[in-house]
């Protein structure tokens, strides 16, 4: 039992390097702990699946064959994307699932992303799993193993409910991810014309890295609308639960902007319906919120919290700056980056020019997501901690610590807050003019170069 590493148990899922950190036999530890969880939850089955890392069907077997000794029956979805294992979950009637997925991490890195009755495991849930595998508080059983294939029944549940106008011309990069092996078959079968770029699933991801948060990710979807008549680009993160969208003059439409067209989508049907946002999220977001009838509600970052808070607020509607879009209308509220770019679609097909209508979203002068590197694991975690207690910003109109440090200013805001994935402080700025994000950059500059050496990455 010490071969186990606490470092893997984060936030909002388990994650750490095959191998190393993350080995058959964790995953089959970990398998015992979540079948004997799940057991005192009542829950009877759990669906597994994996994505297209190398790694993933040893992993997934070990951890199968760990909840099945704890008495729990498995349903083996197969190599498929994470919003397909949520789907079969609720299609299939458990309630819980299981995806073994690296998500955007680098190909020697795999994981857990978990799900027990209705509620995604996050915080004290996961550090409850570690103290089980270290108190060997498991229960005994003879679960029963058997495999389903989900994928027509994912693609015919959104087909039948999504129509698009009229056909649209799309590019979909996959980043040899497993979103590859779905997103353009279900595009083409809601009319678009497809090219496809880097669809053939390879855990090695030879082309870029499956990551659409990252600009230098998108570039071959940018260079292949400017030589193509093709009218958008969609691009999607290693286990298809996040998605990337550039116009056709090569414009990245951050999530937080594509939430603002999602949001005025969902509300002219659900006036009043609140609207949920990460502390990521550009500050244009609020206004718009409210401007179009809805109720907006900042929560802090993850997949798993910003579940919770769907579940606590009722909201139709969330997302995340990464590209994470949850929609609960006419969905189950799980993150999904294929059935986001559906309903995408769905709404451009309705206009001439799609670009226009995406390139008129209120905008601001921004940084992407800018990362601040530290030396050890849960260092990043100690010095925000530190900074919420210390930090001091003279100009800033409000000082938000949901999650880091949002600090709001009169014509702008920056952000620092401690990822749950790796060893990182996650840092973005917007303000309404380059003059104003000067400004508010260098009020950070000055409390992060006092508080550590590592070189700042702005």
């Amino acid at each position: 039992m010490s071969a186990l590493s606490k470092d893997i148990f984060k936030a909002y899922d388990i994650r750490g390097i095959v191998g190393q950190t993350l080995t058959d036999k964790t995953a089959y530890q970990i398998g015992r702990a979540i079948g004997s969880e799940a057991r005192a939850r009542n829950v009877k089955a759990i669906v597994v699946g994996r994505d297209g890392r190398l790694s993933g069907p040893e992993l997934c077997e070990a951890l199968a064959e760990g909840i099945v000794t704890a008495g729990i029956d498995v349903i083996d979805v197969g190599r498929v994307a994470t919003p397909m294992v949520y789907f079969a979950a609720y299609e299939l009637g458990t309630l819980s699932a299981v995806m073994v997925t690296g998500s955007h991490n680098p190909p020697d890195y795999n994981g857990f992303k978990m799900m027990l009755a209705g509620d995604t495991l996050s915080g004290p849930d996961i550090q409850a799993l570690y103290q089980r595998i270290l108190d060997k508080d498991f229960t005994e059983g003879d679960g029963q193993y058997r495999t389903h294939d989900i994928v027509d029944a994912y693609l015919d549940r959104i087909t039948s409910d999504i129509k698009l106008e009229r056909p649209l011309s799309i590019v979909v990069d996959c980043g040899n991810g497993v979103p590859g092996a779905f997103a353009p078959v279900l595009y083409r079968r809601l009319g678009c014309r497809v090219r496809q770029l880097f669809c053939d699933v390879d855990g090695t991801f030879p082309n870029h890295h499956p990551d659409p948060a990252k600009p230098e990710n998108l570039q071959d979807v940018i260079d292949a609308l400017a030589k193509t008549d093709a009218e958008i680009g969609l691009a999607f993160d290693g286990d298809g639960d996040r998605l990337g969208v550039v116009t056709k003059e090569g414009n990245i439409i951050w999530p937080d902007r594509q939430l603002m067209l999602y949001a005025a989508d969902v509300l002219e049907r659900n006036p009043g319906a609140k609207v949920i946002y990460d502390v990521k999220s550009t500050r244009l977001l609020g206004p718009w919120i409210r401007d179009n009838g809805g109720e907006p509600v900042m929560a802090r970052t993850g997949h798993s919290f910003i579940k919770a808070k769907i579940k606590e607020t009722g909201a139709l509607l969330a997302g995340e700056m990464s590209g994470h879009v949850f929609f609960k209308e006419r969905w189950y509220g799980f993150d999904d980056g294929m059935y986001t770019g559906a309903r995408l679609l769905e709404v451009l097909s309705r206009v001439e020019d799609p670009n226009a209508l995406l390139n008129a979203l209120p905008n601001a002068v921004s940084t992407p997501e800018l990362n601040l590197k530290m030396a050890r694991e849960g260092e990043n975690h100690a010095l925000i901690e530190k900074l919420q207690q210390t930090a001091r910003f003279d100009n800033a109109e409000s000082i938000i610590t949901i999650d880091g440090l949002r600090v709001e200013y009169a014509d702008g805001f920056g952000l620092m807050r401690a990822s749950n994935t790796t060893p990182v402080i996650v840092l973005r700025f917007e303000a309404d003019n380059e003059a104003a994000l000067e400004r508010i950059q260098h009020d950070f500059r000055q409390i992060l170069s006092q508080a550590t050496s590592a070189p700042l990455p702005f």
